[in-house]
């Protein structure tokens, strides 16, 4: 060895032993999150796991799905703007559908406060969503947070819940399909074979793995029903009267600044508002996929401003031309002719929700059977298998549930009322108590937490009440729909074709 490569190397050998030691992956110094611009480097970092620094791979370790590797799938590749289509495409596109109806039962004024103060809670309890994700980074669905608060049994009762639910918001979306399909075609086939075709359709397009590549569906899907929305609105104010009105002769639209419902009917209103803006519970899953959940407030409180402001505009103008006529969905508000524009500007939209609404409730079976194995974030016959199953399991149980119960409202309804305010609003407020109040007994509350504590015990009594009495309105209204429209049924069901 020569003496220049000798001192050479004993330099480089004082650099090592001087240099400060990498702290373990589990350090405290370390950050839960990294910053944003680690993103693109080749050696990334999640929650505190730590890549081999000697691997020329770009890998990732994420909390939820482990090693993600280079080539598979990107289950961290949402944006802001993504997260906020998503969000925005889950609610807007069967609740904008139903919500002109609320005014026709409660009046215009009520509507219009009925809507705001329900928003105004989604709001609050959403908002908590993005500081518990960080502050537990295993949760990805409502039954992971529920195992934070409630333990095991939270788990699975909370993680059926959510299943269900969006079963059922699937199976809405698909008698929306069959009602658009219905319009288009003037009745062309059966009903039962349109909910079938929408079945297939939402099948392949849920089974899109990640919630990055389905933003794009999201993003067509909101572009369509906005076009619909928009079209309808212009049309119910030009046209000589909606669809459902007398085709001849003078006819009253019984506009109301403030409805006289009864108990029963101001209910099944309450419950359809509730179900346009519930599907905060797969906020878990958006925030889980976003390259940095660190922003996810933003597009949470963005989505609801739209959402707000939509539902007051579109509801109340839709309300104000047609009155008692007006159709649920509204799009059947429109003259014979516009309503099968209107649809047909829709059917993408309404292809969108469903495809959400079935890949949320499939990525939450998925992800809890390949959880902590190699097969959950790479492309294993084992992993094609369990995702392929999962779309397909949860969208044929959509399609029986919407065959079974074909009436656009009151699948609306009932959804509203079982699960949306203990799946949608309840656990987001208890997720908080958990980390600010039940694990902190010993700490003091500072004002804002004492505040918040109270509007949270209110909000949780209203979540009672509203569970309670919107059930009893919604089998009530049920029974009597399901009286004239049996299951599996032919008939049409987008109202007058012609």
């Amino acid at each position: 060895m020569t003496r220049a490569s000798s001192a050479s190397s004993s330099t480089a050998d004082r650099a090592r032993a001087d240099s400060p030691a990498v702290p373990p992956p589990d350090s405290p110094s370390r950050p839960l999150l990294p910053p944003a611009k680690h993103q693109t480097s080749q050696h990334i970092e999640h929650y505190g796991a730590v890549d081999d620094p000697l691997d020329s791979r770009i890998t990732t370790h994420d909390a939820v799905f482990g090693d993600l590797e280079d080539g598979g799938p990107d289950y961290r590749g949402v944006t802001p703007a993504g997260a906020f289509v998503l969000m925005a495409k889950a609610n807007f596109g069967l609740g904008v559908l139903a919500i002109p109806s609320v005014f026709d039962k409660l009046g215009l004024l009520p509507g219009i406060a009925a809507i705001v103060g329900i928003q105004a809670m989604y709001t609050w309890s959403a908002s908590f969503i993005g500081p518990f994700k960080i502050a537990h980074p295993e949760v990805y669905s409502l039954g992971d947070a529920a195992y934070v608060f409630a333990g095991k049994a939270g788990r699975e009762v909370f993680g059926a819940l959510f299943i269900v639910f969006f079963v059922f918001c699937a199976a809405a979306a698909l008698v929306g399909v069959s009602v658009g399909l219905n319009a288009v075609t003037s009745h062309g086939a059966c009903t039962a074979l349109f909910v079938a075709l929408a079945a297939v359709v939402g099948w392949a397009l849920s089974s899109i793995r990640t919630l990055s590549d389905v933003s794009w569906v999201g993003w067509a899907g909101l572009m369509s029903i906005l076009s619909a929305v928009i079209t309808l609105t212009a049309a119910v104010a030009t046209q000589d009267r909606p669809a459902s009105a007398p085709p001849h002769g003078p006819w009253d639209k019984n506009f109301k600044l403030v409805g006289h419902p009864s108990f029963v009917e101001t209910m099944g209103a309450l419950n359809v508002i509730l179900f346009s803006s519930a599907s905060s519970p797969i906020y878990y899953g958006i925030v889980s996929e976003m390259k940095d959940p660190h922003k996810f407030t933003k597009p949470v409180l963005s989505t609801y401003a739209f959402l707000t402001s939509f539902y007051v505009v579109v509801g109340s103008t839709v309300y104000f031309f047609c009155g008692q006529y007006v159709a649920s969905p509204a799009l059947g508000s429109a003259g014979l002719f516009l309503k099968k524009v209107c649809y047909g500007l829709a059917l993408p939209g309404l292809c969108a929700s469903l495809t959400i609404f079935n890949h949320v409730s499939a990525k939450v079976i998925f992800v809890r059977l390949l959880a902590g194995t190699r097969h959950l974030a790479a492309n294993t016959p084992r992993h094609w298998a369990t995702w392929l199953g999962s779309t397909f399991g949860t969208m044929l149980s959509a399609y029986l549930i919407a065959s079974a119960i074909p009436i656009f409202s009151s699948l609306i309804e009932l959804s509203g009322a079982v699960f949306c305010p203990i799946t949608a609003i309840a656990p987001m407020i208890l997720g908080w108590n958990h980390d600010h109040l039940w694990s902190k007994r010993d700490t003091p509350l500072s004002r804002r937490e004492r505040i918040t504590a109270a509007i949270n015990a209110l909000i949780l009594a209203l979540c009672v009440f509203l569970t309670v009495a919107g059930v009893y309105a919604a089998v009530v209204d049920l029974l009597r729909e399901t009286t004239y429209t049996p299951p599996w049924s032919c008939e049409n069901n987008s109202g007058p074709v012609a």
